[in-house]
């Protein structure tokens, strides 16, 4: 039977759209592969680790008929990646194996069935569903994801807190020593609902939101207790989500801090690379010298290198100096486009706030470090 019959193009872009969440190594060796489903001219593919499932289908040439299959989904891409993108494939199955044939080549696939693809068991209870455009929901993950946990015990860090209230959608994501806040307008009402989704989803979805200037197609949300559920470009993506408690982000959020200094973002990016070079590589700590008109930055390391950086800046509140991890401050202004930052102290031991002028729902917040 021939399961498709199309241009490269189209084949790959369909299996690179699921095959993200494949891993390379698994207890169960049916998870390395993509389940394809035919049913009415329409083939789906789909993809599981148990926690995480991606549907795309797409229309293709081929025979007739339903047929349901499940093969290596890392070899059926880079076999596909190998062929040029206008030559016609197709994918013919028989006998337990699927041979996928391109011009003079031809390769034979081993297969694994269909009815033992572990799907994930859809949650009955999603609450109401609500949409915002691709692009804004990428702008808000590109905002606040740098600031997830890696690996933390604290498994409820290692991932992203959306909430949906009212006419808002808010994320949040920290790691206990910083924290970025990213916020969005909502087309509709709705009733709050606070969901903790994991690092490996988060990931996933930004890789695969568009970003287009002409990319206003929404992306559908629904959460349940224990999963949430995206629909976007022809694409379902289930989720489980993460269980426990997320900390009080408002609590952390400084209010009233009186010293505020706004600069250009890309040279105070400069100024803390070149500062970075010479923190030793346990201890990432810069000092900030802020005096009124200047702004020092001043690194060292355990073999007495020093580095000493300056910037000319409209100040003329508090002399604060105060120290931080160079790479939180790298972080959040690597991770924003704009031409300015603004940045709200109080004094050496407390946190800092740092917001982008041109972007109203952005809030970061560092803590000091001792140097």
């Amino acid at each position: 039977m021939i399961v498709l019959k199309t241009t490269q193009e189209k084949v790959l872009g369909s299996l690179q759209s699921v095959c993200g969440i494949v891993e390379r190594r698994h207890t169960l060796p049916i998870l390395a592969n993509v389940l394809i489903r035919k049913s009415q001219g329409h083939v789906e593919f789909t993809t599981s680790d148990l926690e995480i499932q991606v549907r795309t289908s797409a229309e293709f040439d081929g025979d007739a008929g339903d047929f349901a299959t499940t093969v290596g989904a890392r070899k059926l891409i880079d076999i596909l990646k190998s062929l040029p993108a206008d030559q016609t494939v197709s994918l013919t199955a028989a006998q337990n194996k699927l041979t996928l044939q391109a011009g003079k080549s031809r390769f034979t696939l081993q297969t694994l069935p269909a009815e033992d693809f572990p799907l994930v068991q859809e949650a009955a209870d999603f609450g109401p569903s609500f949409a915002v455009p691709q692009k804004t929901l990428k702008a808000l993950i590109n905002q606040v994801h740098f600031a997830m946990a890696v690996h933390d015990i604290r498994y409820y860090l290692n991932g992203i807190l959306f909430v949906a209230e009212s006419k808002s959608l808010t994320l949040v994501a920290t790691d206990g020593h910083r924290l970025a806040l990213a916020q969005a307008t909502l087309e509709v009402e709705m009733p709050k609902q606070e969901v903790i989704l994991p690092r490996k989803t988060v990931l996933e979805l930004q890789r695969l939101l568009k970003d287009d200037k002409d990319e206003g197609a929404p992306i559908e949300m629904r959460f349940a207790g224990n999963q949430a559920k995206f629909s976007f470009s022809g694409m379902e993506f289930v989720t489980k989500l993460v269980e426990g408690k997320f900390p009080d982000y408002n609590r952390v959020i400084p209010k009233n801090h009186k010293n505020h200094i706004t600069l250009g973002r890309a040279p105070l990016l400069a100024s803390l690379q070149r500062a970075a070079i010479l923190t030793s590589e346990k201890f990432k700590g810069v000092r900030l010298n802020i005096e009124p008109g200047t702004l020092g930055i001043a690194s060292s390391n355990a073999e007495q290198e020093e580095a000493k950086e300056e910037l000319e800046i409209d100040y003329n509140g508090d002399a604060i100096e105060i120290g931080f991890n160079v790479t939180y401050l790298m972080d959040v202004l690597s991770n924003q486009g704009q031409d300015m930052v603004s940045i709200a102290l109080q004094d050496a031991n407390s946190s800092a706030l740092i917001t982008v002028p041109e972007l109203d729902g952005f809030k970061y917040v560092v803590m000091p470090m001792r140097i």
